[in-house]
């Protein structure tokens, strides 16, 4: 699957619609976004059950006020509607597929938990 371009309009139904979400925020200019552009649209193509989407900082500020993305490339990971992972930085091709089989393994009722417990103040036990 290629990669899905995400707007603001797009968002919410990507995410709420898909189990696994992958966010590249880029911009044009950005010499380290061009060079990640091929690894992450290798790992799309090679991954076809996970959604592989673009932001283009530029035309989607808010988005990325959202997230607030100081650094771009910067990607990040929504699972069942949690953000489970984000670093800023073009991923070698390697860190990404280990990030990607990361995602694939949590625990997501040990994640929901944890969530559940950072909102309530308390330290996951």
């Amino acid at each position: 699957m290629a990669t899905l371009e995400i707007t603001a309009d797009n968002f919410n139904d990507v995410v709420e619609s898909n189990p696994i979400v992958f966010l590249d925020f880029w911009a044009a200019w950005c010499g380290p976004c061009r060079s990640f552009a091929p690894t992450y649209e290798a790992a799309a193509a090679a991954h076809p059950d996970i959604v592989f989407g673009k932001i283009d900082t530029e035309a989607q500020q808010e988005l990325a006020a959202t997230f607030q993305i100081r650094s771009i490339p910067t990607i990040a990971v929504i699972r069942d509607n949690i953000m489970v992972f984000r670093e800023s930085g073009a991923l070698p091709a390697n860190a990404l597929s280990q990030v990607i089989d990361g995602v694939r393994a949590l625990d997501m009722e040990q994640v929901r938990a944890e969530v559940a417990a950072q909102q309530a103040g308390q330290a996951p036990g």
